[in-house]
């Protein structure tokens, strides 16, 4: 059957101006790091991602070694957009990045011209695209000098191949001095992508300071702490969680201190009619400086959950002090 968009799909959704620029973001942009991969059915990513659009996320993120097998998630967005989405392009911000081991020999990591340039060409291919919306720098390179990197990421703007630059997990310093270069060279800093959550503070270190003075918007990722952040271990460990997989989320990560954290961030979003995964999402929405919440999903009803956030994103100032203090045991630990 052939697909055609819902009529409603942006009715719901809250758009964010990203940063200083003209471009608006949704809330909470779909993320393709799990389950869209070649090792995951394909029904089901399609349906994710038919979903998600029905649901005004305009924003779907990638990276080039998404998968697995690296890659491979966005030939899955690729064949989406061909079966069904490509009609729908114009409306659609679609990114991806660079910056982690891709292919062997010396031109497939990190953050040389060479490297970032092969890359993004590789991905344009991968998803039968012209060019990306967002093209970002997965990692600082600390072997390559900044301004080689930045300067690829100009030309491929100047290519025509990525409309706006962002960065990833580049520390307060790093961005400052990044943001300078790429604003000399005429393509802005558009976006941060840092790992952001109740329980991981760091950007809070500086980092949102610098995002804001120099008008850059930020997406975290990791917004659920993998899963801890959620109701799936208040108890035990699913045997189909991702600790029981010990892919990415080991069980040591599940220590009592964060466990009771847990147990009582839950009970206080029950009190405000939300799941925790819900609180967390909007608690960092509450931030001035977040512009859109990285999720990713495994089915349409697990993101239905997450984009349940949206209905209560208010928060007391007493409430905010209450997460402080409920979460100050983990990040003191």
């Amino acid at each position: 059957m052939r697909y055609t968009a819902a009529k409603g799909r942006y009715q719901e959704m809250i758009y964010n101006r990203c940063g200083i620029s003209g471009l608006k973001l949704p809330a909470i942009s779909l993320g393709l790091w799990h389950n869209f991969g070649s090792v995951d059915v394909f029904d089901n990513a399609r349906k994710i991602l038919l979903h998600a659009f029905d649901k005004g996320i305009t924003h779907f993120y990638l990276a080039n070694n998404y998968g697995p097998e690296p890659g491979s998630a966005e030939e899955t967005l690729g064949r989406v957009l061909q079966q069904d989405l490509g009609s729908y392009r114009d409306e659609l911000v679609i990114s991806s990045k660079a910056g982690f081991y891709m292919w062997d020999g010396p031109y497939g990591d990190f953050g040389s011209k060479k490297y970032i340039v092969a890359s993004l060409n590789q991905s344009l291919k991968r998803m039968g695209l012209d060019y990306v919306d967002i093209f970002y720098h997965h990692r600082p390179d600390p072997h390559t000098p900044l301004e080689e990197t930045m300067s690829a990421l100009d030309l491929l703007v100047k290519q025509g191949k990525a409309l706006y630059i962002g960065l990833s997990n580049y520390n307060a310093e790093q961005t400052q001095k990044a943001e300078s270069i790429l604003r000399e060279l005429g393509t802005p800093c558009l976006i941060h992508q840092p790992r952001y959550n109740m329980f991981d503070r760091w950007v809070e270190n500086c980092l949102t300071t610098v995002l804001d003075k120099r008008g850059i918007g930020c997406i975290p990722f990791s917004p659920l702490a993998q899963g801890l952040l959620t109701d799936r271990y208040l108890k035990e460990i699913p045997a189909n969680s991702r600790m029981a997989k010990a892919n990415f989320l080991k069980e040591s990560a599940l220590t009592e201190v964060k466990r009771h954290a847990i147990i009582n961030l839950d009970k206080m979003a029950r009190e405000r009619g939300q799941s925790l995964a819900q609180m967390a999402i909007a608690w960092l929405l509450s931030n001035k400086t977040v512009t859109s919440v990285l999720v990713g999903a495994s089915s349409a009803a697990q993101l239905d959950n997450n984009l349940g956030a949206l209905d209560n994103l208010e928060f007391t100032r007493e409430e905010l002090a209450k997460i402080d203090d409920l979460c100050k045991p983990v990040l003191v630990a």
